[in-house]
């Protein structure tokens, strides 16, 4: 963070000094809600929660270091106490990214703005120190404390913006207003809390309605409630995509024999050739966005594709591929899941699994409303149609709708199995599996299937696959 004095901060914030001796003392560090987090010059923002109060750990923040405490009440060391600790650290990002020269991007979307935020973080860093939010921090708590992060050397400013009603992105939007909007897609990701993929749009497009005249909005061309976007802004608009309308195209799009996504990446300003680290076919689109931005920014295609080449996952449990000893495949990519991000990852499993026995080992998408029955049904056939060789369904209803979609879609009611739990989804794997197998783990960041990929891994570690 840039160094403020917590005279300043009070200030700012509207809140009342508490136990400060000297308010000219500066905070120097990242401002934190985790107290393992706290580093000498930070200042700790006391949030209470259900099952904890951040005002508990006040003296042991200040004693690892921390100047003072964000906080809603007094707490007996330095304190800075506010109405509103969520108000008040919104307050205080906005102060500090007006005091910022660096180039704010924000992005949003139904599906991979977290592999598209990484795409895009990676790229820009060979041009200009970055900062990026965190894995999914990107509501208006985590938002607001990655926004805070950002130093005096700082030049790009990435974040990922995520909405589950409207008006949500323009909040965030108001608290750190961007130069730059990019907009991936309207799916049906929380389409249960929404209502519907317009009013999804609506709420995305708020991300382009906030941009400057003179910044730029990067839109889909390929998704025509997010090309519509371009009426909503006196921006500069740039499309990415395969349409012919598109500034940032991708030409020859192959999979290596690994389903590794090749191609031939075209900007305004030249082309050049891009084979990623990253695996699935949809990461050519999160590519595009990501490449749209640094040209934007001034890149070169050349130097766009060889940062796109060079990139990895930055976040965990989102297409993490693991290699065990005895050959089988783990691809954990069980943060969280969507119709959109499902079908993307079942096809990417296909393509990786070419020769191979394939398992994907699914469970429930959540807050899909009245949409639920049918995608999961949906979901469950495209498991078939891609020849994966065996669908394990994990959970209650939701798995019960992705097993018979599996069923009904297959030959022999052979593809599929529906298993209680995530223990009962290991011991079969444990049984079954054999040298060379290729497993996909995903689902809804409720259901915590990582524990089953993580699961496998140290059977692997063991050494007690089932050689057959």
């Amino acid at each position: 963070m840039i160094a403020l004095s917590l005279a300043e901060i009070a200030e700012v914030v509207g809140g009342q000094t508490h136990d400060i001796p000297d308010p000219s003392v500066q905070v120097t560090a990242p401002v934190v809600r985790d107290s393992r987090e706290v580093q000498p010059g930070s200042l700790f923002a006391a949030f209470v929660g259900e099952r904890v109060d951040g005002h508990d750990f006040a003296a042991q923040v200040v004693e690892a270091g921390a100047v003072a405490v964000l906080a809603s009440r007094p707490v007996g060391v330095p304190a800075i106490v506010v109405e509103d600790v969520q108000s008040a650290l919104g307050a205080l990002a906005r102060h500090v990214v007006r005091r910022l020269g660096a180039t704010l991007v924000a992005l949003t979307g139904s599906a991979g703005k977290t592999s598209t935020k990484d795409l895009i973080a990676q790229v820009l860093q060979r041009k200009a120190p970055t900062v990026f939010t965190p894995g999914s921090l990107n509501n208006e708590i985590g938002l607001p404390l990655t926004a805070l992060s950002a130093t005096e050397e700082t030049r790009f400013l990435v974040l990922e913006m995520g909405a589950r009603g409207i008006g949500h992105i323009r909040y965030l939007t108001d608290l750190t207003p961007p130069k730059i909007g990019l907009v991936l897609n309207v799916g049906t990701a929380h389409i249960g809390e929404f209502g519907g993929r317009e009013q999804i749009a609506q709420a995305k497009g708020e991300l382009v309605e906030s941009l400057p005249e003179d910044g730029a909005a990067i839109l889909n061309a390929d998704d025509p409630l997010v090309r519509a976007m371009a009426s909503r802004t006196k921006a500069k608009v740039l499309f990415f995509g395969e349409a012919d309308e598109a500034d940032v195209r991708a030409e020859n799009v192959r999979l290596t024999d690994t389903g590794q996504p090749a191609f031939r990446l075209h900007t305004p300003s030249g082309a050049s050739d891009v084979t990623m680290r990253l695996y699935g076919e949809h990461h050519v689109s999160n590519a595009l966005a990501a490449a749209a931005v640094a040209h934007e920014l001034g890149m070169s295609a050349e130097e766009i594709a060889t940062a796109l080449s060079e990139a990895g996952s930055l976040s965990r449990w989102r297409m993490e591929v693991t290699e065990r000893p005895d050959g089988v495949t783990i691809v954990n990519d069980a943060y969280n899941a969507n119709p959109e991000s499902m079908r993307a990852a079942l096809r990417a499993l296909a393509a990786m699994g070419r020769g191979r026995r394939t398992w994907a080992v699914l469970g429930k998408m959540a807050e899909l409303g009245d949409e639920a029955l049918a995608e999961h049904d949906a979901v469950g056939r495209l498991a078939v149609r891609l020849n994966v060789g065996k669908l394990v369904a994990v959970g209650g209803r939701e798995a019960s709708w992705l097993q018979l979609g599996a069923y009904n879609e297959g030959s022999w009611g052979e593809e599929s199995v529906h298993v209680s739990d995530a223990q009962a989804a290991v011991d079969l794997l444990r049984s079954e599996l054999r040298p060379g197998d290729v497993v996909l783990v995903k689902a809804s960041r409720s259901v915590g299937l990582e524990s089953v990929a993580q699961a496998l891994l140290e059977t692997g570690a063991e050494g007690e696959v089932a050689a057959r």
